[in-house]
């Protein structure tokens, strides 16, 4: 008998979303083509009464399946050792960018438990899965980009050394926010830091492509890497 849970997952397929999102996520070729808020939407009613119960029918094999485990932990989980138990079980699951960085997104208790979450997730930057340290850095970007934290992100950024894509794609990421809300801090570490010229080069680009970058800053970082690209 077929799950009832992927049952309406089919029910809300789109094929053109399919079609758009599977370009978007290279060597995913298990996607449904259920939009996001969609998806958000169902969590939202499976989060509202015997929650629990409905996970545990949740099932391992299609994208949404796994997307939808991670928005419900960040919906229906007040408690955060509760939500580190199924954030240890869930995060080896994730396997691709959008997974990880719309659980990360959700993962709102973050912001009550600064602490608690911050010695969470810094084993994952020491993982060797390519997403297991791209959760932690979206983690630091979605929710550790403050005062308090700014030197060590940044740190954090110059140090975790990976060859993977993703990680690469999210640390340049991290850096443009922490330009946008530190300029200053974040300008007079790209001059001395220990990027590889790729995670350079996206991070410049990605600051380049805000708007709530200054003309004269832009400049400033293209004559910077001009400089140390030579």
């Amino acid at each position: 008998m077929e799950n009832s849970i992927r049952k309406e997952l089919f029910k809300l397929k789109d094929e053109k979303y399919k079609e758009f999102h599977s370009s978007l996520c290279p060597g995913v070729d298990n996607i449904i083509g259920v939009r996001v808020p969609v998806l958000r939407k169902y969590a939202k009613d499976l989060s509202k009464e015997n929650w629990e119960e409905n996970f545990q029918q949740i099932q391992n094999d299609y994208y949404e399946e796994i997307m939808l485990q991670g928005i419900i932990i960040g919906i229906a989980i007040k408690d955060i050792e509760e939500l580190k138990k199924y954030l240890k079980e869930f995060i080896p699951k994730i396997d691709n960018w959008a997974v990880c960085d719309v659980c990360c997104g959700g993962l709102k208790l973050t912001q009550k438990h600064m602490e608690e979450m911050w010695e969470f997730i810094q084993k994952y930057l020491k993982a060797n899965k390519e997403f297991e340290i791209r959760f932690s850095i979206v983690m630091l970007l979605d929710y550790y980009i403050n005062e308090e934290y700014i030197e060590k992100v940044l740190q954090i950024c110059d140090t975790t050394k990976s060859e993977a894509y993703y990680v690469k794609m999210a640390i340049a990421w991290a850096i443009s926010v922490c330009y946008i809300k530190f300029p200053d801090k974040t300008e007079k570490y790209l001059q001395n830091c220990n990027l590889d010229d790729f995670t350079y080069k996206k991070s410049i680009q990605k600051i380049k492509e805000s708007y709530r970058v200054s003309k004269e800053q832009k400049q400033r970082l293209e004559k910077q890497a001009q400089k140390r690209i030579k």
